[in-house]
């Protein structure tokens, strides 16, 4: 077995390499990315966690399974039973070595979300969505809760979307195309662009909780 480098070449190079004292404070910040960007948009985090604080206690989310829960904010006109498909969506992902892209679950059309579930109307819920339906086209707006040590899959969606951190914690994490960052829960909404392949992750010890808003963009032709 041939070796590049001298045992002392290799030596004095882990010494340089352990020199660099690692960064320990800034990765509990927001690091922006051309995938991930902060809006000009901020709504009182102290109201939306009052908002899903009356949620745990009363309605609920509906569980998905593996640590991961969600309730429906928007729905279709004159559709109130909500599908496992309309929690989940249209999704793409690479399962092997082979690197080939599958499709999973039926295709959404955002569009189609345009009524407020009546449950929440009057909330401080429905206050955000006029906000942001001001601004954006908005399709499915869902709540989303991540337990502790929990990871998404490695995928990509066809809609870019919307973060609005509720409740969060340092060791929660957002992925995209291999930029990964906190997104602090200050009232502050986040431009995720979920169209490349991305995760979220949950490794601190409480539970995550954001508002997700899916933009209802035609979907992009990826290669």
């Amino acid at each position: 077995m041939a070796f590049e480098n001298t045992p002392e070449q290799d030596r004095i190079e882990m010494e340089k390499y352990i020199s660099n004292v690692p960064d320990t404070t800034s990765v509990a910040y927001f690091k922006p990315s051309a995938d991930i960007i902060k809006m000009p948009l901020k709504f009182d985090i102290e109201k939306l966690r009052e908002a899903v604080d009356e949620l745990e206690g009363g309605k609920g989310f509906i569980d998905l399974g593996s640590g991961f829960q969600a309730t429906t904010l928007t729905k279709r006109p004159n559709i109130d039973v909500v599908t496992d498909n309309d929690l989940s969506g249209r999704f793409y992902t690479r399962t092997d070595d082979t690197l080939e892209e599958y499709a999973r679950d039926d295709i959404i059309d955002e569009s189609e979300f345009t009524d407020f579930v009546d449950d929440f109307k009057g909330t401080y819920f429905e206050y955000v969505h006029q906000e942001l339906t001001k601004r954006y086209p908005i399709g499915r707006m869902r709540i989303l809760l991540k337990e502790v040590y929990n990871c998404n899959s490695w995928h990509r969606d066809p809609e870019p979307r919307l973060h609005i951190p509720i409740y969060t914690n340092p060791g929660a994490l957002f992925i995209v195309n291999h930029h990964c960052t906190h997104l602090p829960a200050d009232g502050s909404v986040y431009f995720t662009d979920t169209r490349g392949y991305h995760t979220a992750l949950n490794g601190g010890e409480n539970n995550r909780v954001h508002i997700v808003a899916a933009l209802a963009y035609p979907e992009a032709i990826i290669l």
